[in-house]
């Protein structure tokens, strides 16, 4: 593993141990060049997943990608980074598991707006108003209009609030 401060290839593990949910091997590393000390994480892949872009080009998944933009739909949001790598798992997992070596952009974006709407109202919204490419307020009002109808369908299911 190529240290990320001086770029060496000689590195040490000094510690190994599953992450919360076991999905992934967390290992402790330490430079023995510079003394650098940082962490990895290791994970299953299934298969080689292949995105295909809305101008037909195709790249590589990258789950670092997938996991800044699902960052920067919770800036300065009250959620836990616990749950926001479980979710990554669970989306990563689903991709993989539809059975397909490519895969749209759009799936995957409809996939991470459903784990988000799960995790965070305003994460959703925000990532939404990227992947669909809003334009006026009412596009923004359409979506908020969905949540509160499943806000409603979730009241009328648990019966009235007092």
């Amino acid at each position: 593993m190529r240290c990320p401060s001086c770029a060496s290839l000689d590195t040490q593990v000094k510690d190994s141990r599953p992450t919360e949910d076991s999905a992934a091997i967390r290992r402790r590393r330490v430079c023995l060049t510079c003394g650098f000390r940082f962490t990895t994480f290791e994970r299953v892949q299934l298969r080689e997943l292949i995105v295909i872009k809305r101008n037909g080009r195709r790249v590589p998944f990258d789950r670092d990608k997938l996991v800044r933009s699902i960052d920067v739909a919770l800036r300065k949001r009250p959620v836990a980074p616990e749950l926001v790598e479980r979710a990554v798992s669970k989306i990563v997992r689903e991709l993989e598991s539809l059975g397909e070596s490519e895969i749209s952009s759009e799936t995957i974006g409809e996939t991470v707006m459903e784990h988000l709407r799960e995790l965070d109202d305003v994460a959703y919204v925000r990532f939404a108003s990227v992947y669909r490419n809003f334009r006026e307020a009412k596009d923004f009002e359409a979506v908020l209009g969905e949540l509160s109808g499943d806000e409603a369908e979730a009241r009328g299911a648990a019966g009235p609030r007092k």
